[in-house]
């Protein structure tokens, strides 16, 4: 292109300085354009047609060529699983159920691709500083897949057993478990969350477990068990009985025992529903009580589960106190009737009964009474007459009557 623009130069100094001799030069000059190569008309044309698009052309030469330059290097990823934040742990007898949100990325923020084992770690000291006593081993194989919109709460577990004589020799301690992702190559960015149970040993369930419906209640029975050993003075041990009704959800604490050499074996519940079946287990629960620090309590084995249907056939007690007391003067006569309540959790109310002397008893009021008190205007002059109540509980019982009050008008 050079070559073809410098002979291009030559020739048009060549024919200006000849053509300042004559009187037009232009004339000269359009017989130099024509003279032009065909190369350098094409080329002159071409610059013509593409001078718009060319700026931009260049200057997305330029940015590519900008982006392919290469930056300073990297450090290489560690792919150090992100410690776990969620451990919690939980103790039944000798088993300490311990679960966790398995570790998904690394401490860079980048998903795991060369997952190590979880190993699990427990220790007496508070803090733990190191992962020295591994008491389990998780390989990824074992844990449950990253959460989903199937699984969005994917959770790993691990069941400790709690060795019988280290829970003799520390009875206040309590034990700390932490878990360790580590990757790989064996390495990781360090422990997770600490949690703590109870060290101190529990009992058998109670034996020979038994419920029984009575008018009071459901009347709960076991056998004493073997005596525990020499315990200190911080350790008490009872029994808990838990009830479910077969709609719920969840336990309810029926009540406690206090074991005191097997002065008491029985319980009676009466916070339960009539007329719907209900499951019973004990357990034996062991209450750690060291001056200054917090109380802890860990239950031992459950006992087998039993169920009741308790139907309601019994009657509410029957009332007592009853009164019969006449007014009268100045007014319209009525004899007012009052007695001790009742205190049955089921008591619906009361029937008042009236009869003459020699008559048989006649229910007076329309209504269940609901307080424990009737007054009674439908009386005449010159009459005696004998009063008496019952009460009824929810599902229609009725009490025996009470003794008769007697009462007079004038």
């Amino acid at each position: 292109m050079a070559a073809i623009l410098g002979r291009k130069g030559e020739e048009v100094n060549a024919e200006t300085t000849s053509c300042s001799a004559r009187r037009d030069c232009r004339v000269g000059l359009r017989e130099i354009k024509d003279r032009r190569p065909y190369s350098v008309t094409l080329f002159a044309r071409l610059m013509n047609r593409f001078r718009p698009n060319l700026l931009p052309a260049l200057v997305g030469t330029m940015l590519l060529a900008a982006c392919g330059t290469p930056g300073p290097p990297l450090p290489p990823s560690l792919e150090l699983p992100k410690p776990v934040t969620d451990l919690r742990a939980a103790r039944k007898s000798d088993k300490v159920y311990l679960a966790w949100s398995p570790a998904t990325q690394t401490t860079e923020r980048q998903t795991i691709r060369h997952l190590g084992p979880t190993r699990v770690c427990r220790s007496l000291q508070t803090p733990m500083k190191d992962c020295v006593s591994v008491v389990g081993q998780l390989p990824p194989a074992r844990l449950p897949r990253a959460a989903s919109q199937t699984t969005p709460k994917a959770q790993a577990e691990y069941i400790d057993s709690l060795p019988r004589d280290i829970q003799q020799e520390n009875p206040s301690a309590q034990f700390t478990y932490a878990v360790l992702v580590v990757n790989e190559s064996g390495r990781s960015a360090g422990l997770s969350n600490q949690v703590q149970v109870p060290a101190a040993p529990t009992l058998p369930a109670p034996a020979n477990f038994n419920a029984q419906v009575t008018a009071q209640g459901i009347l709960l029975t076991w056998s004493c068990g073997p005596a525990p050993a020499r315990a200190p003075p911080y350790i008490q041990y009872r029994v808990r009985v838990y009830r479910r009704g077969e709609n719920a959800r969840a336990d309810t604490n029926a009540g406690e025992v206090e074991i005191q050499d097997c002065s008491k074996t029985e319980l009676l519940d009466q916070s339960f529903e009539w007329e719907q079946t209900h499951s019973y287990r004990a357990t034996v629960v062991t209450v750690v009580s060291v001056p200054g620090k917090p109380e802890m309590q860990v239950e031992g084995d459950d006992s087998a589960p039993v169920k009741v249907f308790p139907h309601d056939v019994y009657p509410p007690a029957v009332p007592t106190g009853l009164q019969a007391v006449f007014s009268g003067v100045g007014h319209a006569p009525f004899i007012d009737l009052v007695w001790a309540p009742v205190t049955d959790s089921d008591l619906a109310g009361y029937n008042v009964y009236r009869h003459e002397e020699g008559g048989q008893a006649v229910k007076i009021n329309s209504e269940m009474v609901k307080t424990p008190a009737f007054r009674d205007s439908n009386v005449a002059a010159g009459k005696k007459y004998f009063y008496s109540v019952s009460a009824v509980d929810l599902r229609g019982n009725e009490s025996a009557r009470s003794e008769d009050a007697a009462e007079s008008v004038p």
